[in-house]
């Protein structure tokens, strides 16, 4: 396609007024005029011609590199290449008339190999879609990331250019965050006070329904509840953009990763905390739990136990409760992965909810997938429920859906981990016992574990961490007795000339010596520690 460079000036004829052009006597001079270029570009879809015109270059050289720069943006499509020629035209059409720089040949490359508009700036949202549109992976992952995307990035930043993004559009975007963390504490606040309030209307008399009717509307007109998003909900949308502009980056549409520089709070793990008598008459009282991790004490967790153990959930429940599976990992487990005669089972399937879908994936990590082994009485638990199980497919006959799972609906259906969920709640909630969750059984069980004597490389294995320091942070809390014990080894560890005196205890007689001995709790072997032959001896 032809181009090519002209110059002239603006001088016109002090008689007619028209342009002199290239008669004009002082273009032999190379200071006069300007320099000029134009282009061919290919035709429109109905045939008519186009072209590239720019004028107003103080030098031959200027212009010809602009017209040299022309022409790579055109090569960069193949000549056979309609599409991406059309494209490429557009481009510079658009650049023409909005007397815009040439854009970048490589970036332009790059927008053209992967099937960007041209003619558009790239938006972080756009790239958001695209990333995510390509992003492979567990489901529950992605829809981590979608939601992350739709309820924090794009709404605050995915109408920014993705070459312009830098450090401190995203510190003012997690600052916003923060700062609408306080209008949805005091929007959740006051829903929850006008719930309250409706709940001491009484439901008879004109006044009083009026008064109700009042409130319902008020009600429907305020806020949802909504999540507040913490520091670890921050990280994890950090974590978001981070991955999908690294993707950039590797496309080589951007450079540098502002995410990756941006400062946050750390989200810390909560620490799990027993559910001590103190605590419970806080709760009680203010109805705030501690931590949003707690834990039962053996006490509560057996309590739980006898008035569960003939739901049709036990076994499960047992089975959380002793050892640390996941809600999913239970509800997912096989018969075919179950060998009760060696009393191990193997995990390897769990059930994942996605929104309200329910669906079956490999384990959390690598060393999710792990063979546990049982205690007798699990084994009992399990058998007995196998035995109630086939009963249930007898019953059923044709109508019985074989999934081969070890819990399911009395029809043989796969149980919605969510519904494990609400009938867990319904049943400790009948007898008074503090909230927790049931993931938290999982919590509870790696404190037995612990308060009975396993290391944390046995508890890290029985509950499938792929690191030791997760289950040193958050899964063992150690239990008050047990706690207590420790605290009285390491006191007998240190010889002293001295002992400081000590009050008589109930029993004895002033010589020290005790005349009765209380017998030990039932939990005494989890808690307490042997007496050391230092000891005994004195």
């Amino acid at each position: 396609m032809k181009g090519s460079t002209h110059r002239r000036c603006y001088c016109r004829d002090p008689h007619t007024g028209k342009p002199l052009g290239k008669k004009c006597p002082k273009l032999s001079s190379r200071k006069h005029g300007s320099y000029s270029i134009r282009q061919e570009l290919p035709p429109r879809d109905d045939g008519t011609r186009r072209s590239f015109s720019r004028a107003g270059y103080d030098s031959l050289k200027a212009a010809q590199a602009d017209l040299d720069h022309v022409r790579a943006l055109l090569g960069l499509a193949d000549s056979d290449d309609a599409e991406g020629l059309a494209q490429i035209a557009e481009l510079l059409e658009k650049v023409a008339e909005e007397k815009a720089p040439l854009p970048d040949i490589d970036a332009t490359r790059r927008r053209l190999s992967h099937g960007l508009d041209l003619t558009s700036r790239l938006t972080v949202g756009e790239w958001l879609d695209i990333w995510l549109a390509g992003k492979k992976g567990r489901q529950s992952a992605i829809s981590r990331d979608e939601s992350n995307i739709r309820v924090h990035l794009k709404p605050r930043i995915g109408h920014l250019r993705l070459d312009r993004l830098r450090v401190t559009h995203l510190s003012e975007m997690f600052e916003a965050i923060a700062e609408a963390n306080v209008e949805i504490a005091e929007g959740n606040a006051a829903r929850r006070k006008a719930f309250e309030d409706l709940a001491q209307i009484p439901w008879k008399g004109r006044e009083h329904r009026a008064r109700r009717k009042m409130m319902k509307a008020a009600i429907e007109e305020m806020e949802p509840y909504r999540r507040i998003a913490g520091p670890a909900t921050r990280q994890r949308v950090r974590s978001t953009l981070r991955a999908a502009l690294n993707a950039a980056i590797a496309q080589q549409l951007i450079t540098f990763n502002p995410a990756a520089h941006v400062e946050l709070e750390a989200g810390k793990r909560p620490k799990a905390l027993v559910w001590t008598e103190e605590r419970i008459l806080h709760w009680k009282r203010t109805g705030e739990k501690p931590s949003s991790v707690m834990v039962w004490t053996p006490e509560h967790t057996g309590l739980f136990l006898d008035h569960v153990a003939e739901d049709r959930l036990y076994a499960l429940f047992h089975l959380i409760a002793f050892r640390g599976l996941r809600r999913g990992e239970a509800c997912g487990q096989k018969w075919t992965d179950t060998n009760l005669d060696a009393g191990l089972i193997t995990v390897a399937k769990q059930l994942v909810v996605d929104g309200w879908e329910v669906y079956e994936d490999d384990p959390k990590t690598d060393a999710g997938a792990r063979t546990i082994a049982l205690d007798s009485e699990t084994v009992q638990a399990l058998k007995r429920h196998r035995a109630q199980q086939d009963k249930d497919r007898e019953e059923w006959g044709s109508a019985w859906v074989e999934t081969g799972r070890v819990f399911t609906k009395e029809n043989g259906e796969l149980l919605h981990p969510a519904n494990v969920t609400r009938r867990f709640v319904e049943l400790y909630e009948e007898i008074g016992l503090p909230p927790i969750r049931l993931h938290d059984l999982r919590h509870g069980a790696a404190t037995l574990a612990h308060a009975a004597g396993a290391d944390l490389k046995d508890i890290q294995e029985m509950l499938g961490h792929s690191s030791i320091t997760i289950t040193a942070d958050t899964y063992t809390s150690l239990l008050p007795e047990a706690d207590l014990a420790i605290a009285e080894a390491a006191a007998r560890l240190v010889p002293r000339a001295r002992k400081a005196e000590e009050p008589v205890p109930d029993g004895a007689d002033p010589s020290g010596e005790i005349q009765e001995i209380n017998s030990p709790s039932a939990h005494a072997p989890l808690t307490q520690t042997a007496p050391d032959e230092e000891s005994e001896a004195e």
